[in-house]
C-alpha cells in the first residue's frame, strides 16, 4: 500500500522505484474539486541523485523504515571511510560519495548515528555542533575593522570556514554542522 500526498513530508525517508530517497523540498496543493497532489524533490542514498516527481493519491511510494544507531567513526581509508558499532563490535564501511560534505566533520573517535536500511549502512547522521582545531590562518590586523570581522580558516578536517580576526592557529572552536559556521571558541 503506498502512501498518501498528505503522508509525505520533508525529511522523510520513502523506497521508489527500488530505491532509497529522502524527500528534501515538499509541497501539497489541493485545488477546488480535484484531487490533492504534492511535488517533491528527492535525493537518492545510493547515487546521490535528485528526483522531481509529482504525486496524485496513493501512487507507488513506499515509506522506508530506517534503525539508528549510535557508530564510532574509527579511520579513513582512500574513499572508504569505517565505522564500529560499540554494542556488538561489528564494523561498517560507507563510501565518501555517500557521505557528502559530511566528511568535513569526522574526526576519529567521534560518536555519530548511523541510519541503516535492512542492515545495511546508507548514511550517518552528525552530531549538531563539533569541535575542531584551527589549523591554518592569518593572523588578524588591529585596526582592520571598526566592529568584529571574519577571516577565513582552515579547520584540521579540512573544512574551511570564516572565524572572527581575534582567533589564531592552535585554536580550538566549536562549528555548527547544519550550516557549517563558526559558533564559539571552545
Amino acid at each position: 500500500m503506498g502512501l498518501s500526498v498528505s503522508d509525505l513530508s520533508k525529511g522523510l525517508t520513502v523506497e521508489y522505484q527500488g530505491e532509497l530517497y529522502r524527500i528534501t523540498e515538499y509541497e501539497h496543493s489541493k485545488r477546488g474539486r480535484g484531487d490533492a497532489f504534492a511535488r517533491v524533490k528527492m535525493k537518492s542514498f545510493d547515487t546521490g541523485k535528485v528526483l522531481s516527481k509529482t504525486f496524485k493519491g496513493k501512487e507507488e511510494i513506499e515509506k522506508a523504515y530506517l534503525d539508528k544507531r549510535p557508530l564510532r567513526f574509527m579511520y579513513s581509508s582512500g574513499e572508504s571511510y569505517h565505522f564500529m558499532d560499540e554494542t556488538d563490535y561489528n564494523q561498517f564501511e560507507i563510501l565518501e560519495e555517500k557521505l557528502g560534505d559530511k566528511v568535513k566533520y569526522l574526526k576519529d573517535n567521534m560518536e555519530v548515528e548511523g541510519l541503516f536500511h535492512d542492515q545495511r549502512l546508507i548514511s550517518v547522521e552528525l552530531p549538531t555542533f563539533v569541535e575542531l582545531e584551527v589549523t591554518d590562518t592569518k593572523p588578524g590586523v588591529k585596526g582592520d575593522t571598526a566592529s568584529g570581522g571574519e577571516k577565513p580558516a582552515t579547520l584540521e578536517t579540512g573544512l574551511e570556514i570564516k572565524v572572527p580576526l581575534f582567533l589564531k592557529e592552535g585554536a580550538t572552536v566549536k562549528v555548527d554542522t547544519r550550516e557549517g559556521k563558526y559558533v564559539e571558541r571552545v
